[in-house]
């Protein structure tokens, strides 16, 4: 009998270390309502952040910068593109491109 008292006892007392809340864990505010509401949900990401994201990506699209559209002309045409890997895209878009016009 005194065994079965003993071994309640720590049994009570391991339960008791084991499932004791902290004060640590109560100061989270998800212990009580993990769940957030769609006002606090969207605060961090807004629709019209995202869609003025998109806005100027668009516009960038369209208006290139200048060195990009000569990059892009020159990857079109072959050999100013092989010139373009040896001495880089300006002096092939220069070469190819500019200045006095080829007949070639």
């Amino acid at each position: 009998m005194r065994t079965l008292v003993v071994l309640t006892l720590l049994a009570v007392l391991v339960m008791a270390a084991t499932c004791y809340e902290s004060h640590e864990s109560m100061e989270s505010h998800e212990y009580l309502n993990p769940f957030l509401n769609r006002q606090r949900a969207n605060d961090f990401i807004q629709a019209d952040s995202r869609l003025r994201a998109i806005t100027q990506e668009r516009a960038r699209e369209r208006s290139k910068a200048h060195y990009e559209r000569q990059r892009e002309v020159c990857e079109d045409y072959y050999p100013c593109e092989m010139y373009a890997f040896r001495h880089g895209y300006p002096a092939a878009y220069k070469h190819y491109f500019g200045g006095r016009r080829r007949t070639k």
